[in-house]
């Protein structure tokens, strides 16, 4: 693990400042899309019923007891508390750039071992950024996301591509959940693949997230080709569902 700075190891979780001074003024889009929103997101996950995404995610990537997970894009903590949920013994680190968000996930990860009684998996939680991943060579097992790549700037999708490649063992696999783009993706059936409501044209007129951000990045396998180009192989859409009316997919790669 590499990071500046400690800020917190009460109930086994350690929090880390990983943002170097040149990154001090680098801009992000927090998860609700602006930063005075994030209390609300939690309570918006919660009714949205985003746990059965995470739920899906952690089954797809197949996490074993005991192997290295990092969550990119953690936010305040959902998709990291689902692997150590599923896989208590996992070893897990969640990236993300908002400070407050990750104090939130903190607090929630202390709060769920106090009422567990148990000590469950190692959790690590860092502040930086997805093009800087806070793990050293061939480390990690399963590199994880949930609705977080189109947040991000091509220009940093492919360092951080390249960085799966570095901090992936390898055979180590990225599992990927993100949202298709605007018009994208129909495959005609309209089959619910596990992971929310049934999919279609009927739907891309409705109530969507992520619009205004870089979900065109995603269009004709663009995740696909992104962690293709890396160095990556066997990238493939391994499923899709609807979320707030909007179509998501699961991507999967692994290192060679």
């Amino acid at each position: 693990m590499t990071a500046s700075s400690t800020k917190s190891a009460r109930r086994g979780v350690r929090l880390y400042d990983d943002v170097r001074p040149d990154e001090a003024d680098k801009a992000y889009l927090p998860g609700m899309s602006s930063a005075w929103k994030m209390p609300w997101y939690d309570v918006q996950s919660w009714w949205r019923h985003a746990g059965r995404l995470h739920v899906r995610t952690v089954g797809l990537a197949g996490v074993a007891p005991g192997q290295r997970v990092l969550d990119v894009g953690c936010g305040t903590g959902n998709l990291l508390l689902t692997v150590l949920r599923e896989v208590p013994d996992a070893v897990v680190t969640g990236l993300d750039p908002d400070g407050a968000a990750l104090r939130r996930a903190a607090r929630k990860v202390r709060r769920r071992r106090w009422f567990s009684r148990g000590s469950g998996g190692e959790v690590t939680l860092v502040r930086g950024y997805a093009d800087r991943l806070p793990a050293a060579d061939g480390s990690v097992d399963h590199v994880v996301s949930s609705l977080a790549l189109h947040h991000v700037p091509m220009a940093e999708k492919e360092r951080f591509a390249a960085e799966l490649v570095r901090a992936l063992r390898p055979g180590g696999r990225v599992t990927i959940a993100d949202l298709d783009a605007p018009g994208g993706h129909d495959d005609g059936h309209g089959h619910d693949h596990g992971g929310g409501q049934r999919h279609g044209r009927a739907h891309q007129h409705g109530h969507e997230i992520g619009r205004n951000q870089h979900r065109e990045d995603n269009a004709d396998g663009g995740i696909q080709r992104l962690l293709t180009q890396a160095g990556l192989v066997d990238a493939h859409e391994v499923e899709r569902a609807t979320f707030m009316d909007t179509p998501v997919m699961w991507v999967q790669a692994r290192r060679p």
